[in-house]
């Protein structure tokens, strides 16, 4: 009997160590590079949504991040309520976790590399970066403004 617990034990931590080996996020480069490797397997992809969300029917396009590379996520419509955030300008965009086959050169989207996936996971919530002004500069750049509207005006005024 403890040999049976025994071997149901080891069984079960094998089969948890390779899922958590299989669903640990390969990086851009590592996909890129490696394109025709991953052609057409299943991948784990994370980073920062950056741009926009671009809604096509019951399917959207988002660009994922991952501080190297962007890559094109492909996605049901319905999955994108769950984005808050997408990078840009003063925004930092929601981290998300994407699970779904990777297409070196997708026939269905002009031949480019993208990941058709079914659903995502946020991992990490995104949020407006405030933005501080040095008042230091502010100050300096009203009186350098002033300064040359003044030479404008005398300029204008005397035609030299």
């Amino acid at each position: 009997m403890r040999k049976l617990v025994f071997v149901l034990f080891v069984l079960i931590f094998l089969i948890s160590f390779a899922y958590a080996q299989n669903n640990k996020p390969i990086d851009s480069n590592t996909l890129i590079n490696n394109s025709s490797f991953y052609d057409g397997k299943m991948v784990v992809f994370e980073g920062e949504i950056i741009g926009e969300i671009m809604r096509r029917g019951n399917y959207s396009w988002i660009n994922i991040n991952d501080g190297a590379n962007a890559i094109g996520i492909y996605i049901p419509t319905s999955e994108t309520a769950k984005i808050k955030f997408a990078g840009k300008h003063n925004v930092k965009g929601d981290i998300i976790r994407v699970e779904g086959i990777l297409n070196a050169r997708c026939q269905e989207h002009g031949g480019d590399l993208d990941i058709h996936a079914d659903k995502i996971e946020i991992v990490k919530k995104g949020y407006v970066l405030e933005e501080k002004v040095n008042p230091f500069k502010a100050v300096m750049s009203s009186i350098f403004f002033s300064i040359g509207l003044l030479l404008v005006a005398v300029v204008y005024k005397y035609k030299l």
